[in-house]
């Protein structure tokens, strides 16, 4: 864990890979996860690369695997996790999957198909039968066939004008909600020449597509005349009715019923048939489609690996630079080499220098990831720089305790966070997909120091649920109070309120052995006595955390061996931040300090002396606090605006004058050799510095770098930033207070309006049994959803302001990038 407090030491490695072990040798690393590949084609087009028909081959797969894990959702299967580890495929196992993939997607595809023409098929001979088997009236004709429709004598005359004239027939079925307009519509057009009768059909029917059961109109017309039937045959087509034969003899019509029904029953046994194989096709997807995505997956990411190297002249290796630990360059060699036995030729990997910021790494376990994450969100450190995330461990649980501390509340989080640690191997708790569980997962040991510090914090203010708890003997005596003072019977029946004065004997023993003494919950003024007790504090908490932001960064100019900043950014920084808000503290201290009990109805106002320190001026009617505080307070403010003009001017000056004594030395000593800085073990630390630092760089590359407006603006920022943010962030921290003020005031009135309003209503209706349970429900349901939600989350936002005004705006510069290894680490495997 030593990179956890600053990041390890990273090494440009270069990699001589032979054109037949290549592909071993980059899957090997992708299962190590070692190495972050640089792209040495980044001015060729993707399309040109050497392996893009591979990346597109695999491509290719990826899409028919999302077309056969598509089929599987749809049939209401899951696809199971891959087991085991699954290394990337040989190149010439790619054809034997692409073949079996594609057999798997044509069957899929074909018995998809055969089974929705059989479901089509079995709905028609369904809905014939529905037709014939319902009645719709008396016989309107006698039987005669002619064409595709029943066409019957509605007169047996012998002779006559209408000796040629029959009933024609149509009969079908129509969607429910279409049934009302076709009827209206068939009545409008032919009105006077047909006989309409619809009814709803007995039983519900399967839809060949979404396999719903629906119910359907059958209807049958009867009509005369041959317009009348053409437009009776368009209105149906237009409505998308099934129309079928019909015939008037009941036998017939009961025989071609057994015939449908037979017909039914036969594809029925087909389509089981059909859905057997269907399901033993899905089984073999099932089985399958996991490792073969894992696979492909990392097949693919092998390609684009490979598609960043260069070639050499002779295509016999491959070229490729990466970022790479220095403690993992024994294991890459291995891993190399244990990847090119089988090609005959080794592959090389030595390190090279390199003038660019290599890449952040700090590596992190299931404990400190989530801190880590906290840290990043501002922004990755760069290369070697400080990392804040050892101290956030301890400094971000306790800002967000000092808002939110409450023993109840804390113990309930605290429960909660350690419900989740204990479960944490569990591979149901793990696999969950649930986004605001894996949130609150992923932060579970966050949770269990926020809930254990604000568990501390609330035995601090006395504090269960909003109630005090009397733990230790109170150090305040009312006895005394009462035998020393006089209090008559008189007296108290006239006063209201009493007061408890510590000066008299007796009446104050001693302070609380801890946190707040619970006397204070009975008194008027306990509001004010919280109020000044939390807003002092948060200044001093601020001003204390700020001062470690600035103490941290000494770390930095050390190890960067920028030693003028130590004189020239870090002691005037601390010179105005002590001068100015420390001071304040001091003050506070020293007031608790030497005022006492007898002395504080005229204890002088600090915040009157801070203003008047701004002012140079002093105020009659508020005396010192200690003798010659009229001339500190002035000397303070002078010397913290003193320090204003050294932090903008000093650094850019030093550098200016660095820069011109090393111009003017290599003009003095034109011949002397330049490239010795390839000879350094490891040359990346030389631009490590802020871009300003490279002044002081050797080589012409830092020459042309260097510019002395861009220089002054920087400093001229940061120094606005930093006496700006002093001032500002010094009443950020007032947060903690206030925060706290409003959490206590809540769970005050929750309690109140909730638990004591509930119990007395139960008292006084002598019903207390019956009204405890949803009083207790009620008080529960609240204290979880408002006071551990909405004011968590709030007090958790605000700690995360805090924390940049340390880390941000100090010594945590936020401008570096994390080194992503090339990892096949993928969810689920």
């Amino acid at each position: 864990m030593g990179s956890m407090f600053r990041s390890e030491e990273v090494a440009l490695v270069q990699l001589f890979l032979p054109t037949a072990a290549a592909y071993a040798c980059v899957s090997q690393l992708g299962e190590l996860g070692l190495v972050e590949f640089r792209d040495l084609n980044a001015s060729v087009s993707a399309f040109q690369r050497r392996f893009v028909v591979d990346v597109r081959r695999c491509e290719e797969l990826e899409k028919t695997f999302t077309f056969l894990q598509e089929e599987v959702r749809q049939a209401g299967l899951t696809l199971p996790l891959p087991e085991g580890a699954l290394p990337a495929p040989l190149p010439r196992d790619l054809l034997r999957i692409q073949e079996e993939t594609d057999r798997l997607a044509q069957e899929l595809r074909d018995v998809r198909g055969n089974r929705q023409a059989l479901r089509a098929q079995l709905h028609q001979l369904q809905l014939h039968s529905a037709v014939l088997g319902q009645g719709h009236g008396p016989s309107l004709a006698a039987s005669h066939t002619d064409g595709p429709l029943e066409r019957t004598p509605l007169l047996q005359s012998s002779g006559g004008p209408h000796q040629d004239l029959r009933v024609n027939f149509v009969a079908g079925a129509v969607e429910p909600h279409k049934a009302a307009a076709l009827e209206r519509l068939l009545w409008r057009a032919c009105h006077g020449f047909l006989i309409a009768s619809f009814r709803d059909a007995e039983q519900q029917l399967e839809g060949p597509v979404t396999g719903e059961p629906a119910t359907w109109v059958t209807f049958l017309i009867s009509y005369w005349g041959e317009q009348i039937g053409q437009k009776i045959r368009k209105i149906t087509d237009c409505f998308h009715c099934h129309v079928f034969p019909f015939v008037e003899q009941e036998e017939a019509r009961r025989a071609a019923l057994q015939q449908l029904q037979q017909q039914s029953q036969e594809l029925r046994e087909v389509l089981g048939e059909t859905e057997h194989f269907l399901s033993q096709v899905l089984g073999r997807v099932q089985r399958l489609l996991p490792p073969w995505q894992v696979q492909i997956r990392k097949m693919k990411a092998v390609y684009l690996a490979l598609n960043q190297c260069s070639v050499s002249t002779t295509h016999k290796c491959l070229i490729a630079e990466a970022w790479c630990a220095t403690r993992d360059l024994p294991t890459l060699q291995q891993a190399l080499q244990g990847s090119s036995s089988e090609a005959g030729v080794s592959a090389v990997v030595h390190r090279i220098p390199c003038r660019d910021m290599p890449p952040t790494l700090i590596r992190t376990n299931r404990f400190t990831a989530s801190f880590q994450g906290i840290v990043d969100a501002y922004g990755v450190g760069r290369y070697q720089e400080v990392n804040p995330a050892p101290y956030t461990i301890i400094t971000f649980p306790f800002l967000f305790a000092v808002m939110f501390g409450d023993v109840g509340h804390g113990l309930l989080m605290f429960l909660f966070a350690l419900a989740m640690v204990l479960a944490e191997n569990r591979p149901a708790v793990k696999t969950a997909r649930n986004e605001i569980w894996r949130t609150f997962f992923e932060g579970r040991y966050l949770l269990l120091l926020m809930g254990l510090f604000s568990v501390y914090t609330g035995f601090i203010y006395n504090e269960c649920f909003s109630c005090a708890t009397a733990v230790f003997p109170s150090g305040w005596s009312v006895a005394a109070m009462a035998n020393q003072s006089g209090w008559s019977d008189a007296f108290l029946a006239q006063q209201p309120l009493l007061s408890l004065d510590p000066n008299v004997t007796g009446v104050f023993l001693g302070p609380y052995p801890f946190g707040i003494d619970p006397v204070w919950s009975l008194a008027v003024n306990h509001l004010s006595f919280l109020n000044s007790f939390k807003m002092k504090m948060s200044v001093i908490l601020g001003v204390t955390h700020m001062t470690f932001g600035v103490v941290l960064g000494v770390f930095n100019h050390m190890h960067f061996g920028q030693w003028h900043r130590l004189l020239l950014e870090t002691l005037p920084e601390l010179v105005f931040l002590l001068g100015l808000f420390g001071y304040l503290v001091f003050l506070v201290a020293y007031k608790w300090l030497r005022v006492t009990a007898a002395s504080a109805a005229s204890a002088p106002s600090i915040l009157i002396h801070f203003i008047n320190m701004f002012l140079f001026s002093s105020s009659p009617t508020n005396r010192p606090l200690f003798s010659g505080q009229e001339v500190v307070q002035p000397t303070l403010v002078v010397l913290a605006l003193a320090m204003v003009p050294v932090l903008l001017l000093g650094t850019p000056l030093f550098l200016h004058r660095e820069h011109r004594r090393c111009h003017s030395r290599r003009r003095q000593q034109p011949d002397k050799d330049t490239a010795g800085l390839l000879d350094l073990p490891d040359t990346s630390l030389a631009s490590q510095g802020s871009d300003e630092e490279k002044a002081g760089c050797p080589g012409d590359q830092a020459e042309a770098e260097f510019v002395v407006s861009e220089v002054f603006m920087h400093q001229a920022i940061h120094t606005i930033e930093f006496c700006l943010g002093c001032i500002s962030n010094t009443a950020s921290y007032l947060r903690l207070w206030a925060l706290s003020l409003a959490h206590a005031q809540l769970s005050q009135v929750l309690w109140a309006m909730v638990m004591r309003a509930g119990l007395s209503l139960g008292g006084e209706m002598g019903v207390a049994a019956v009204v405890l349970v949803p009083v207790f429900a009620a008080f529960a349901v609240m204290t979880v959803a408002i006071l551990l939600v909405m004011e968590g989350l709030s007090a958790f936002l605000h700690a995360l302001r805090l924390h940049w005004v340390e880390f941000q705006n100090k010594f945590y510069s936020g401008t570096g990038y994390k080194l992503s290894p090339f990892t096949f680490a993928v969810e689920g495997e």
